[in-house]
């Protein structure tokens, strides 16, 4: 009778196309997709920017400067002046970020969390080793889980790209 039982799903499952196999996979993420945007100076047209807890508004340029193809990893790290997220850039866009990081001196860096502006920071020099450090307007008791999250949307970003490449 088990083997019966065994042999009809074993069935359903191939009349199915597969079973698992076709089925898209489930997230047990939520997905979190970064974008840095780089303030604009002395125009008036670009889009605002409000971050959340200091009300802060930043006039940034509407296309941004590194998506979530560029970022290669992101952690939680502890500073001299508390915990910041830190971004890791692919190679390429380390070199390019670098060079813009060069002539956008005292501009702003806005990232933004899934198009919501979390944090900013002011380009006081050249970034030349592909790390971002950004404060985020957000509890501390919250990061670690942003941090997972970001972390398993941008592995399956890059899984994505990887199989169209």
């Amino acid at each position: 009778m088990r083997r019966v039982l065994g042999l009809v799903v074993l069935l359903g499952l191939v009349a199915l196309g597969g079973g698992c196999a076709a089925t898209p996979k489930t997230k047990n993420y939520t997905p979190a997709v970064p974008r840095f945007f780089l303030e604009v100076q002395g125009q008036t047209s670009g889009d605002e920017l409000t971050l959340p807890k200091s009300g802060v508004k930043i006039i940034a340029n509407a296309k941004p400067v590194l998506t979530e193809t560029d970022i290669t990893a992101v952690e939680l790290v502890q500073v001299e002046l508390g915990k910041c997220l830190a971004f890791q850039l692919a190679p390429t866009a380390a070199r390019d970020f670098y060079r813009m990081s060069v002539v956008a001196q005292g501009r702003r860096l806005v990232v933004s969390i899934n198009d919501t502006p979390l944090g900013a920071r002011r380009i006081d020099g050249p970034i030349a080793d592909g790390v971002i450090f950004v404060f985020v307007e957000l509890a501390d008791e919250v990061l670690p889980e942003l941090v997972t999250n970001l972390k398993a949307t941008i592995v399956d970003l890059q899984r994505e790209v990887k199989k169209k490449g």
